[in-house]
C-alpha cells in the first residue's frame, strides 16, 4: 500500500514496468554487492590468502538475505553506505567479518554492481525496442499499398503509402538498435582496481606479486559472468560510459517522440488513431473527445529522457583527477530514472504500434482533395502527346488551379479543378482519361516495393537474430 502522505515517484507508480523497477531496486543492488564480496573472497583464497571455506560458506548462506534494517542503522552511524553493508553482512556472516571487502575500495562493489545493473537494463530496453520494431514492421507490410498524402513542411506533397511512412519510424529505431548493440559490445566492468585504480592494496596483500593481482581481477570478473574490464581507471569506472548510455536512451526517446507527434497529427486529421478503450474518457468536459493520451504520454516522457545526457556530460567533465563524490547523489537519480522513463515510453510504444486504427476512406478523401493539383503535370503531358502546346496548356492549368484554390480557400468548397478541366475544351484530349490519370496508385512510386525490400533486408535480420525476445505486449498502467 502506497503512503499517500509522501511523494511517490510516478515513474514507478504510473509508467515503468515491474521488471525495470526491480532491476534498479535496493534488493538487486545489495545482493550484487554480496556476490562481489563472495567472488573477491573466493578468488583471494584460491590465490593463497588465509581465507577459509567456512568463511566463504557463511557468506554464501546470507548472500540473498539482506538485513536492511541493520544496514540502515549502521549507515546512520557511519554515514557510509558501503561500510554500513559490510557491517550488516558481517553481523550475519560473523566468521567472515574480518575478510569481507579485503583490499577493496567502495567502488569495487558500487561501480561493478552499477555497471551490471546498467547492462541488464540495456538488455530490457533492447528486447522492448525489438518488439516495437516487430510490430511496426507488421503494420508497414499490412498497409504498404495504401496511398496517403505525403507531407513536407506539414504541407501536402507527393503521395506515399501508409506502410512506407511506417518504415521511416522503423529506420530511426534500427539506427537506435545498432547504437545500443555497439554500446553493449563495448561493455566492461571496472574490475578489481583498488582505491585510486593502482591496485596498490592488492599488491600489498600478495606481497608485490603482480601476476597474482592480475589473476585476481580475471578470476573475480569471470565469477561474475564477464570477461572485459577497463585497462585503467581512477577510483570509479569512466563516467563517460554513463553519458554514452544516456545518449543511446535519448536517441530511442527521440525516435519515439517523432512517432508520437506523427500519430497525434494523423489523429487530428482522423486518418489514423491510437487505441481507445471502451470505457476510456477523452475529456472531463467534452465527452465526445478521443484524445491521443498514449502518444502524448510518449512525448512527455521523451522530453525528460532527451534532456538527461547533458546532466551526465557535466558529471563526466567534473571528475577531478581520480574522482570526486559529487557524482554519487546525482547518478542515483539520473541513471535509474532515465531507464524507468524510457521503459515507460517503450511500453506505450508497443501498445500503440500494435493497435493502430487506420481509416482508409478518410485518407482517400484527403487524397481526392489534393490530387488534382498534383496531377496537373500528368494531365498536361498527356495533352502534349495529343498535339497540344505545352506553354499554352501550362498557362491554362495555372489559371484553373488558381480558380480551384479560391474555391477551396475563400469559399470553403470542394476542390473543383477536375470539373473545370472537364469543362474546358483545351483539355479535351484527356477528358476520357482523367479517372485513369487520377488513380492514386500511380503517384506512389516505389513505396510498396521499398517497404518490402526494407523489411526483408534490414528489419528481418534483426528480428531473426532476436526471435527469443519477440512476443511482448505493451502495457499502459493507467
Amino acid at each position: 500500500m502506497a503512503d499517500n502522505n509522501v511523494y511517490q515517484n510516478p515513474l514507478i507508480t504510473r509508467y515503468a514496468s515491474k521488471e525495470m523497477a526491480e532491476n534498479f531496486s535496493d534488493s538487486k543492488r545489495f545482493k550484487l554487492w554480496r556476490k562481489l564480496w563472495i567472488a573477491l573472497a573466493e578468488s583471494e583464497k584460491e590465490l593463497g590468502l588465509n581465507i577459509t571455506n567456512e568463511q566463504i560458506a557463511e557468506m554464501k548462506k546470507f548472500a540473498d538475505d539482506i538485513n536492511f534494517e541493520a544496514a540502515e542503522k549502521f549507515e546512520r552511524e557511519v554515514r557510509h553506505d558501503v561500510m554500513a553493508h559490510v557491517h550488516a553482512f558481517g553481523s550475519q556472516a560473523k566468521s567472515a567479518m574480518p575478510i569481507i571487502h579485503l583490499g577493496a575500495t567502495s567502488c569495487f562493489v558500487d561501480c561493478n554492481s552499477e555497471l551490471i545493473i546498467l547492462n541488464d537494463a540495456l538488455q530490457i530496453v533492447k528486447a522492448k525496442l525489438i518488439n516495437v520494431i516487430d510490430k511496426l514492421a507488421a503494420f508497414a507490410l499490412k498497409y504498404k499499398d495504401v496511398p496517403t498524402l505525403g507531407f513536407t513542411h506539414l504541407q501536402p506533397a507527393q503521395l506515399t503509402t501508409v506502410g512506407k511512412r511506417a518504415t521511416l519510424w522503423l529506420q530511426d529505431l534500427i539506427m537506435d538498435y545498432y547504437n545500443l548493440v555497439n554500446l553493449q559490445n563495448s561493455f566492461k566492468l571496472r574490475g578489481v582496481k583498488g582505491t585510486t585504480g593502482t591496485q596498490a592494496s592488492f599488491m600489498e596483500l600478495f606481497g608485490g606479486d603482480e601476476n597474482k593481482v592480475k589473476e585476481l581481477e580475471k578470476k573475480v570478473v569471470k565469477k561474475l559472468g564477464y570477461e572485459k574490464v577497463y585497462g585503467v581507471t581512477g577510483q570509479t569506472y569512466p563516467r563517460k560510459f554513463d553519458y554514452n548510455v544516456l545518449c543511446v536512451l535519448s536517441q530511442i526517446a527521440q525516435s519515439a517522440y517523432e512517432f508520437s507527434n506523427d500519430i497525434r497529427i494523423l489523429q487530428n486529421m482522423k486518418e489514423i488513431e491510437e487505441p481507445f478503450e471502451k470505457s476510456q474518457i477523452g475529456s472531463s468536459a467534452m465527452a465526445y473527445k478521443r484524445n491521443p493520451m498514449r502518444s502524448e504520454r510518449i512525448g512527455s516522457l521523451a522530453r525528460f529522457v532527451i534532456s538527461l545526457p547533458m546532466n551526465s556530460a557535466i558529471t563526466a567533465g567534473t571528475q577531478w583527477f581520480e574522482r570526486t563524490l559529487d557524482d554519487s547523489a546525482n547518478r542515483r537519480i539520473v541513471n535509474a530514472q532515465a531507464f524507468l522513463a524510457l521503459d515507460g515510453i517503450l511500453n506505450i510504444y508497443m501498445n500503440v504500434s500494435e493497435n493502430l486504427v487506420v481509416y482508409e476512406k478518410v485518407i482517400a478523401k484527403h487524397i481526392a482533395a489534393e490530387l488534382p493539383f498534383m496531377a496537373t503535370e500528368n494531365i498536361m503531358m498527356e495533352c502534349v502527346k495529343a498535339g497540344g502546346n505545352r506553354q499554352e496548356l501550362h498557362e491554362k492549368i495555372r489559371v484553373l488551379s488558381m480558380e480551384a484554390g479560391k474555391n477551396v480557400k475563400e469559399l470553403g468548397k470542394e476542390n473543383n479543378l477536375i470539373e473545370l478541366i472537364k469543362a474546358d475544351k483545351t483539355f479535351e484530349a484527356v477528358h476520357c482519361k482523367l479517372d485513369e490519370i487520377l488513380e492514386a496508385s500511380k503517384f506512389i512510386g516505389r513505396a510498396p516495393s521499398q517497404t518490402v525490400e526494407f523489411i526483408e533486408n534490414e528489419v528481418q535480420p534483426i528480428l531473426k537474430s532476436n526471435k527469443s525476445v519477440l512476443g511482448q505486449k505493451g502495457e499502459v498502467k493507467v
